[in-house]
């Protein structure tokens, strides 16, 4: 993105303390947006907020647990006593967990991943409810200017079902329909709403997934070689970096994407037509 391209607006990045979120807001940062940055791990927050300072870009951040209803409101409240104005809201904190609902006793599986409601709860908590919770605060903000834009970073797996991320495969799936709907109801206010739904991301999440001993036995896959079944199951033979994800979201929030909206746009290396 061109220096300069974002001048004068601002963006919220939520998950910004690493991987996709960190690159986002970096990428934000260059093209001249103020940033704010949120996530839980306030020391990797403080980092990526003294390498933004270094270059003069406006930045402020704070740890937030999105899983925490009233934490969505604890946010925003903050940001107005920033005198923080969001422009662009970029959806992107996120978790994952494998889960089961496969007994033992009908399948022979002494699975320590079987399904239940906390993490169901969690999941969708995080991946879909913080969303619209804070599109639904922060909305109103780009409709009084008639600019906005609403990034939500869903997946692949939120368009073809993932096997063992039950709750993962629901939430993401459903923050596609949440785009679709406020899509359809800020469209003539300026604001656009879309998604970007990765596949294999080079991130510590995703390789935290590849590598967890559960999730490997249950697909059936030697922990030793699932980092290059991950890599080969995708038609490129690579991983996304998390910078080709940034640049994607960074287009949608520029004046020339303006006539993208209610959009799941897939960056996978046509993992998602295998």
């Amino acid at each position: 993105m061109a220096a300069g391209l974002l001048s004068g607006k601002a963006a919220l990045v939520t998950g910004a303390s690493r991987g996709i979120g960190r690159a986002i807001a970096l990428q934000l940062a260059d093209a001249g947006a103020a940033v704010a940055l949120v996530a839980r791990d306030i020391g990797k927050l403080e980092d990526l907020a003294r390498r933004l300072d270094s270059t003069g870009t406006k930045t402020v951040y704070n740890s937030f647990d999105l899983a925490l209803e009233d934490s969505i409101n604890n946010l925003v409240d903050w940001l107005r006593e920033k005198d923080f104005h969001v422009d662009i809201l970029v959806n992107n904190a996120g978790i994952y967990g494998t889960d089961s609902i496969a007994m033992e006793e009908y399948c022979g599986w002494d699975s320590g991943a079987k399904s239940s409601l906390s993490l169901w709860n969690k999941t969708l908590a995080v991946n879909l409810s913080a969303a619209f919770g804070l599109a639904r605060l922060l909305a109103p903000q780009m409709v009084e200017k008639r600019w906005g834009r609403i990034i939500n970073i869903s997946s692949i797996s939120g368009q073809k079902a993932e096997v063992f991320g039950t709750a993962y495969s629901a939430s993401k799936f459903g923050l596609i329909g949440v785009t679709q709907s406020l899509a359809l109801e800020l469209a003539r206010h300026g604001v656009t709403v879309n998604s970007v739904c990765p596949g294999w991301v080079a991130t510590d999440m995703a390789e935290e997934q590849i590598n967890d001993p559960e999730w490997c036995r249950l697909n059936d896959i030697n922990p030793e070689e699932s980092l290059d079944i991950a890599r080969l199951s995708v038609p490129q033979m690579r991983l996304i970096q998390p910078d080709e994800v940034a640049s994607l979201v960074g287009y949608l929030c520029t004046d020339s994407a303006r006539g993208i909206t209610g959009q799941a746009i897939n960056i996978c290396g046509g993992l998602s037509i295998t």
